[in-house]
């Protein structure tokens, strides 16, 4: 059983910076980045296109192991959002709005994780990542140290998510990290420190 992130632990930059290059030693997680750059900004930029999208939604499915079995109807849902022109304005409810989707048997299924990823593969410094390692992070600094007041619901909407990340930033004085590099910590962090309890469909499993 992990026991938590020790009281001594502080987010100084010198600390975030020593994570960041701990993750860049990892190399299956910098192998599976460079790759997915690759498809996302060489090959397949755009989505106006279901070839496109499908090739992403299924790489992004495998790396990441987030159980996503109706990867057409996900698909064909991301094609009625509008992503090129959401993105290109950088409009953070485009997350929101590509998570929710109903499967061909009639389930609604919330795929927040997933859509933040598929986001921020686009544009990394505009679309921090979510996944439960980073909430867990995030819900322990603000127990500790109170650098926000957020609920936990607050996490899974994109805009309140997004805010978060920005406070966490300026309470511990990082914003010369990007978003990218905060995910690394984050999530490096996390994984060190808390169990998973659980597995739905739409979580991941870097």
């Amino acid at each position: 059983m992990k026991k938590g992130i020790p009281k001594s632990h502080k987010p100084t930059p010198q600390v975030v910076q020593e994570y960041i290059a701990e993750w860049n030693g990892l190399t299956r997680y910098v192998d599976q980045e460079n790759a997915l750059d690759k498809l996302f900004t060489e090959l397949c930029p755009s989505n106006n296109e279901i070839e496109s999208v499908l090739l992403k939604i299924a790489v992004l499915n495998n790396f990441y192991s987030t159980n996503i079995y109706d990867v057409h109807t996900v698909a064909t849902h991301f094609m009625d959002c509008n992503i090129d022109q959401r993105l290109a304005g950088e409009d953070p409810k485009l997350v929101d709005d590509l998570a929710h989707v109903t499967l061909k048997n009639g389930t609604d299924i919330h795929f927040y994780s997933f859509a933040t990823k598929y986001c921020s593969h686009h544009k990394p410094l505009v679309y921090p990542i979510y996944d439960y390692y980073v909430a867990e992070v995030l819900k322990y600094f603000r127990r500790r140290d109170k650098f926000s007041t957020f609920r936990n619901a607050d996490l899974l909407q994109y805009t309140q998510f997004k805010s978060i990340i920005d406070k966490f930033k300026r309470h511990y004085k990082l914003n010369a990290f990007d978003y990218k590099q905060i995910d690394k910590y984050l999530w490096l962090l996390g994984k060190k420190y808390y169990k998973r309890t659980y597995k739905h469909a739409g979580s991941d499993n870097r």
